[in-house]
């Protein structure tokens, strides 16, 4: 007789706010679950952690955490490890503040359990282990870089060969109450499932958390409306070809592996746009001495960064007979009105023993896209010596996040 197996669900949380609610055996499985005890205003019980310094959680492995380590590095903001096999680490511009290199849902589950209060990670892991937590919040939503989508795709052989859209998807007169469509996936998003606490082991039974995953919101709405979803980790793409699926909703990149296993993306069947993310614990920017402001300064360093990521700064001189003369010339060309329009200042010189402002010097700020472009309209308008400089920061008066950051905090 196999030995019954027990499994704790969410015991990666480190938090005693959790409460048995049921134990269930299924044939030989037994399932104990466990659900987040509540305060008695609404929000979940999160250990509030007596320690003074500010934690950053960051990827520990893979391309996510490389550009990771490589944005902060541009922002001047390095993380020093004393060895490489350590998960902890410092970035020695911020004072009182420590690095924790952890696994991308890991940064999520811990910014929730109040071990962490800020992390950088992929908005599909915030979206699938978020438990749409409103203690998370978005600081950043762009650091661009990580991008991938969660998307429907469907074989591109047999009935679906000319299927190409989640219209002609959805009018498939195959999907019916006793035939539905089938979709595999391996992200589960499982608010419903802590909030109403239902057995799981009734969905186990049917191989599915289709109650709890972002799929069947997606598919209701698109008006597909005999669809079960099946869990699985990994190697989702064979799932159709095994013939234990008829479309899989999985994270894609590039869809190169789509491509080499016979599959392909439903137009319109994106449900999720991802990226790398600055998220941060509302508890711990509001209770946790000096995070607000570390939270300041490192999201005022991203976004000067990011916003001078690939513009240039364009220096030229130019003859004229006045500063609003040269402007005029300036502001006629579409590719020379800079952030906010151009700098223009004399350029002195002496001759026959005399000084005057025969030049103009002009500073632009160009995005490289039109880089070539704005030469070219500064040489049309008598524009020479032009010098070209790549930019590290533009900073704004104020950063724009950061004051929808405040509003969000009510500060």
């Amino acid at each position: 007789m196999a030995i019954p197996q027990t499994l704790t669900f969410f015991q990666q949380f480190p938090t005693p706010a959790f409460t048995p609610l049921t134990s269930i055996n299924c044939r030989n499985l037994k399932l104990t679950v466990f659900a987040c005890s509540k305060s008695s205003d609404g929000n979940s019980n999160l250990r509030v952690s007596d320690r003074s310094e500010t934690r950053l959680g960051l990827p520990s492995k893979g391309r996510l955490g490389t550009d990771t380590l490589d944005l902060l590095k541009e922002c001047q903001l390095s993380v020093k490890q004393s060895n490489p096999r350590q998960y902890v680490a410092q970035i020695p511009q911020l004072s009182n503040f420590e690095v924790w290199f952890q696994r991308p849902k890991d940064i999520v589950r811990k910014l929730l359990s109040g071990d962490l209060d800020l992390g950088i990670t992929g908005f599909d892991d915030v979206s699938e282990y978020g438990m749409g937590s409103e203690d998370l919040i978005i600081v950043h939503d762009a650091l661009g870089y990580g991008e991938c989508r969660l998307s429907l795709a469907i074989p591109k052989y047999g009935i679906y060969e000319n299927i190409n859209t989640l219209k002609e998807l959805v009018e498939m007169p195959q999907w019916t109450a006793e035939r539905p469509l089938r979709v595999s996936t391996g992200f589960t998003y499982v608010r419903t499932f802590l909030k109403h606490a239902v057995p799981i082991c009734h969905y186990y039974s049917m191989g599915t958390l289709s109650n709890f995953t972002l799929g069947p919101k997606f598919m209701k709405e698109n008006g597909l409306k005999h669809v079960t979803f099946s869990t699985a980790d990994g190697a989702l793409e064979a799932a159709p070809a095994m013939g234990i699926a008829d479309a899989i909703l999985d994270l894609v990149g590039s869809g190169t592996t789509l491509k080499e296993n016979n599959l392909k993306e439903v137009e319109g069947g994106v449900v999720l746009q991802s990226q790398a993310v600055l998220v941060a614990s509302k508890k711990s920017l509001t209770a946790h001495k000096g995070v607000l402001d570390t939270t300041h300064e490192i999201l005022e360093r991203l976004e000067a960064h990011l916003r001078a990521d690939d513009q240039f700064t364009v220096t030229a001189n130019m003859r004229g007979s006045s500063k609003e003369e040269v402007a005029e010339r300036m502001l006629s060309q579409s590719s020379l009105s800079g952030l906010q329009g151009p700098t223009i200042s004399p350029v002195f010189c002496k001759r026959d023993g005399k000084v005057s402002a025969d030049y103009y010097a002009i500073v632009i700020c160009v995005p490289k896209k039109d880089l070539y472009k704005s030469v070219q309209q500064l040489r049309t308008i008598g524009g020479s010596g032009v010098l070209i400089s790549p930019l590290t920061y533009i900073f704004d008066e104020e950063s724009p996040r950061w004051r929808q950051l405040l509003s969000r905090l009510g500060l």
